[in-house]
């Protein structure tokens, strides 16, 4: 997990004891370490709001805080999207 004091353009929205979890963080950790972002892992059991939103999809990976995916990340469509959007 990365942190910083702006704001990271990814975010994986996990929670304890998600089979599916382990297996997205890997893969977001290097699609962003291979892109040169940062990105920051949230557990949805500390925020309500975001567990009664995004609870039953987890894990879920935001891009520049929209949601890009749930239950697996597809790096093929992480990483066109991450080009793109920092051509912009």
């Amino acid at each position: 997990m990365h942190g910083g004091s702006r704001v990271n353009r990814l975010t994986l929205l996990t929670t304890r004891d998600c089979h599916l979890c382990g297996a997205a963080r890997a893969d977001l950790g290097r699609v962003a370490r291979e892109a040169g972002v940062d990105w920051t892992e949230i557990d949805v059991a500390d925020d309500a709001a975001l567990a009664r939103e995004y609870g039953d999809r987890l894990p879920v990976v935001l891009l520049d805080g929209r949601e890009h995916g749930y239950w697996d990340v597809d790096v093929p469509r992480l990483k066109r999207d991450l080009e793109a959007s920092s051509d912009s």
